[in-house]
């Protein structure tokens, strides 16, 4: 299991300005194969909190365990995929996909072993020799998830990685994730803006207060999949988040009216 313990980060400003604080007393458990989405108003601290999970950050106080094991650095068994792609353009589609096994003393022949069907499972045989500037942003985005998964990593963590793709290329992409995650059973910790996606993916569902951010809801998704979008229990749950984050990121108001799914 992955274990939140008393999370707080706070960061300092310039001399003589108060602290500017951003997650309090956060604790959360993510049992192992979980996939668990988290939704909150702009600048609540998500993206703060999933570097804290990863090792990037370390938090004012409080600490994170994967099983016993605090995690105090990146790497741990624990990979994070980013918005951006974050792919080197002067190398190939398998180059970069290499990259996430650059730790460990693997022999090329090895690595082939591990690239290959990854490669094939992720449709991406006839674009191996591919930079990146020859790729859609879909493509992009696969190739990103596959470096991390040829890392062994057992927590994925994703922030808003679809966010930039168009609608047509995000459904497919979420599509694509619940099999890959229903296939190998990672732990997966994905960050969206997007209520629907939120819904559309995650088994359970932590909404976040505005800063400083704590937990608000913790909604588990009794949902089968593939999950119908238009379902009367899909849009049941997506307004009651909704209101819940509107009342987050519009305190003054207690009536919302028509209220965008992107917050």
């Amino acid at each position: 299991m992955l274990h939140l313990k008393h999370i707080s980060q706070v960061f300092l400003k310039d001399k003589g300005q108060a602290p500017f604080e951003v997650l309090r007393e956060i604790n959360l458990t993510v049992p192992r194969g979980q996939f668990l989405c988290l939704v909150g108003p702009n600048g609540c601290g998500k993206t703060t909190l999933l570097r804290v999970v990863a090792g990037l950050m370390a938090p004012t106080q409080g600490k994170v365990f994967w099983d016993d094991r605090e995690i105090t650095a990146p790497g741990q068994g624990i990979g994070l995929i980013f918005q951006e792609f974050a792919l080197l353009p002067w190398r190939t589609v398998w180059q970069n996909i290499e990259l996430g096994m650059v730790t460990k003393p693997w022999a090329r022949a090895e690595r082939a072993q591990v690239i290959r069907p990854l490669i094939a499972r992720f449709g991406l045989e006839e674009f191996e020799h591919c930079f990146p500037k020859e790729l859609s942003g879909g493509m992009k985005q696969k190739v990103a998830i596959a470096r991390v998964l040829v890392s062994g990593s057992e927590v994925l963590l994703m922030d808003e990685p679809f966010a930039s793709l168009d609608a047509q290329s995000r459904n497919f992409l979420q599509e694509f994730l619940v099999r890959l995650w229903q296939t190998n059973g990672k732990t997966i910790i994905f960050v969206t803006h997007n209520v629907d996606e939120a819904i559309f993916l995650g088994e359970r569902i932590i909404v976040m207060r505005r800063r400083p951010s704590a937990v608000k809801l913790d909604i588990g998704i009794d949902l089968p999949y593939p999950r119908d979008r238009t379902c009367s229990q899909f849009n049941r749950i997506r307004k009651d988040i909704l209101e819940s984050l509107g009342r987050e990121t519009f305190p003054e108001s207690s009536k919302l009216g028509h209220f965008s799914q992107d917050l």
